[in-house]
C-alpha cells in the first residue's frame, strides 16, 4: 500500500530540513524574519508538492522552493544590503564558531546568484544539479564557483 502523499511529504521534509535552515541562516539575520520564512517555505513546499514529479531529487526541488521564497521575502521587505553589516564589525573572537560565522558574513556578501551558488557546492550538490536548480549551464557554474572561491578567500581574509 502507497503512503499519504502528506506522509511522504513529512517523511521527505524531515529528511531534508536543514536545507532550509541554512538557506534562511544565509540571507536573513532577524530571528523573527527566520522564523516566518521557515513557515512560508514548508507552506510553498507543500501547496507545491502534487505537482513534485519526482524527476530531481527531493532535496533539490525543496532547495528550489527556499531559494524562491526567501528571494521573493527579500524583495519584498528590501532588507539592507548584508554588506553594511559586515563594516559594523568590531572585534570577533577567534574560535571555530567565529569562523563560521565569518565564513557566513562572507557569503551574505555576495549576489544572490553567487549566493545560491556556492550554498549548493557547500552542501555537496554536483555542478550538474546546481546549473539545474539555478538555470545557468554546468560550465558556467564551474567558472562561478572558481570565480566565487577567490571572492571569499579575499572577504575572509579582510575581515
Amino acid at each position: 500500500m502507497a503512503k499519504e502523499p502528506s506522509k511522504e511529504f513529512v517523511v521527505q521534509l524531515n529528511q531534508a530540513k536543514g536545507i532550509l535552515y541554512k538557506v534562511i541562516r544565509l540571507y536573513v539575520q532577524d530571528a523573527d524574519d527566520e522564523d516566518d520564512l521557515f513557515q512560508e517555505i514548508i507552506y510553498q513546499a507543500w501547496k507545491s508538492y502534487p505537482r513534485f514529479e519526482g524527476k530531481s531529487k527531493f532535496s533539490t526541488w525543496l532547495y528550489r522552493i527556499a531559494l524562491n521564497t526567501v528571494l521573493t521575502f527579500k524583495r519584498r521587505a528590501k532588507l539592507v544590503n548584508p554588506v553594511e553589516d559586515l563594516t559594523k564589525l568590531n572585534v570577533i573572537e577567534e574560535t571555530p564558531k567565529a569562523e563560521t560565522e565569518l565564513l557566513y558574513m562572507a557569503i551574505r556578501s555576495l549576489n544572490e546568484i553567487d549566493r545560491m551558488i556556492i550554498t549548493l557546492h557547500l552542501d555537496g550538490y554536483e555542478n550538474e544539479e546546481i546549473a539545474e536548480i539555478s538555470g545557468i549551464t554546468k560550465n558556467n557554474v564551474a567558472v562561478k564557483l572558481h570565480r566565487i572561491r577567490e571572492a571569499l578567500t579575499k572577504k575572509v581574509k579582510a575581515l
